[in-house]
């Protein structure tokens, strides 16, 4: 799920309102495919075996939505990338760390949140920064970048911060992102250079698909784990939403202090803040149990309401600023309007 390019005017094209209604609604169709896994929990025994697959029909769309300016746009803009990159990989792996210690998190539950917070920026993150009129092609290039070096961080990253509560298999989680992620996301890029015509009538039914298949994913993660869902629901909620909350206010520090201006700042707080959930969910059924990837189906939902809340309070904060110097009966400085968050640092 994400726009192409900088977002200089409204989105109207078919892909772009597609996404706005996927990201928006996705919320409510996770809510209620993790209410069917608590519900009837016999109904998807075994399904986990199917998790990795339905991981990579989410990755294989996304490679599908994929274009070569999004690479681009990293020789363009090397230290904002680098920036973005290093505050994904740092800030939330950390703040997963803490928190676990924070809430005494048990250990499956504390080595899930990690690695939630190890994982590559989620597909939604480029849609919410659309909405939050901030720097699209910034965030495009982020997740890109930071979904293809996965493989390489996620493992060890989750090693070196969750060993300390359960055994981790790095070199085995290496070749499940592989078989999960990025091949998936490499098949996408190519099927998308070789027949971009066709794929780009398809791209409005793309969002729905990816929606629909992490739904799937969470529904069978939640039945996996029903009866300590019941016990553990509240506790998982507040260190999901402290690890999330965290993130996005951080990410847009960082931004911010980079200097990087305010479009960049929203870019950085949502590519933070916003994880891949869904391979959270996958790598921790596969590697450690149903309950270690609770956290992640918490966060699948959660991440999507507040970052459309955030994307909507940045927007109202922009009509405030535009709307302020017309009353004082002044021009608006463009620095500080939504136009030029909307249209700058391209």
């Amino acid at each position: 799920m994400r726009t192409e390019q900088q977002n200089t005017s409204p989105g109207n094209t078919a892909e772009q309102r597609g996404a706005r209604r996927a990201v928006t609604l996705f919320p409510l169709l996770v809510l209620l495919a993790g209410g069917l896994g608590l519900v009837t929990p016999g109904s998807f025994t075994g399904g986990a075996e199917a998790v990795p697959y339905l991981l990579g029909v989410v990755m294989f769309c996304m490679g599908l939505t994929m274009t070569l300016p999004d690479f681009r746009g990293v020789v363009r803009r090397p230290w904002a990338v680098a920036v973005g990159l290093a505050a994904q990989y740092i800030v939330m792996p950390g703040l997963g760390w803490l928190i676990a210690h924070a809430l005494s998190l048990s250990p499956q539950l504390a080595a899930g949140l990690i690695l939630v917070g190890c994982a590559p920026g989620g597909t939604a993150s480029n849609v919410v920064t659309y909405l939050a009129r901030g720097d699209v092609a910034l965030s495009v290039s982020v997740t890109s970048v930071s979904t293809l070096i996965a493989p390489l961080l996620t493992p060890s990253l989750t090693l070196f911060l969750a060993g300390e509560f359960l055994p981790v298999d790095s070199g085995s989680m290496v070749g499940d992102i592989l078989k999960t992620v990025l091949l998936p996301v490499l098949a996408g890029l190519l099927v998308r250079l070789l027949a971009g015509r066709y794929v780009t009538r398809a791209l409005p039914v793309l969002p729905w698909l990816s929606a629909l298949t992490i739904a799937g994913i969470v529904t069978i993660v939640v039945a996996g784990s029903a009866d300590a869902i019941k016990s553990a629901a509240a506790l998982v909620f507040l260190a999901v939403v402290l690890h999330n909350g965290l993130g996005l206010a951080l990410g847009y520090a960082v931004g911010r202090l980079s200097r990087l201006g305010e479009p960049a700042g929203r870019a950085m707080a949502f590519e933070v803040g916003m994880q891949n959930s869904g391979l959270a969910a996958s790598l921790a059924t596969a590697h450690f149990s149903p309950l270690a990837a609770l956290p992640a189906a918490v966060f699948s939902v959660w991440h999507n309401v507040s970052g459309a809340m955030v994307a909507a309070w940045f927007s109202y904060r922009d009509r405030g600023l535009t709307a302020a110097p017309e009353d004082a009966g002044e021009t608006a400085d463009p620095k500080d309007s939504g136009d030029y968050a909307a249209g700058s640092s391209r």
